[in-house]
């Protein structure tokens, strides 16, 4: 579903509704840029609001990652933080690295 909304093929609002999930702004610690969370069955993106409008997009296409790669449903403590956020990095720049090679083509 992330390719689709990177695509343009489905809006935030579309992809949000898909995941039954919510973005809410708080201010949070100046290195926490965001983070993801489940709350009565809703799943929450938290972004800092301190962030740059770009620094925002980012952190929200990094939790949207978490959400496609479901992350919430694994036990982290199975595996290191590092491994799940490198996960979510890579995963993204797969999809950007595949809809660029469409776009040239």
């Amino acid at each position: 579903m992330l390719i689709n909304l990177l695509s343009g093929e489905v809006n935030e609002q579309d992809y949000l509704n898909y995941y039954n999930a919510n973005i809410i702004y708080k201010k949070l610690p100046r290195r926490i840029y965001g983070f993801l969370l489940k709350y009565r069955d809703v799943c929450l993106v938290v972004i800092n609001w301190n962030l740059s409008k770009e620094n925002k997009k980012r952190a929200i296409l990094h939790e949207f990652a978490h959400l496609e790669l479901c992350h919430l449903d694994k036990c982290i403590l199975e595996f290191s933080i590092e491994n799940v956020e490198d996960e979510a990095d890579m995963y993204i720049e797969n999809i950007l690295k595949y809809i660029d090679e469409i776009n040239e083509k």
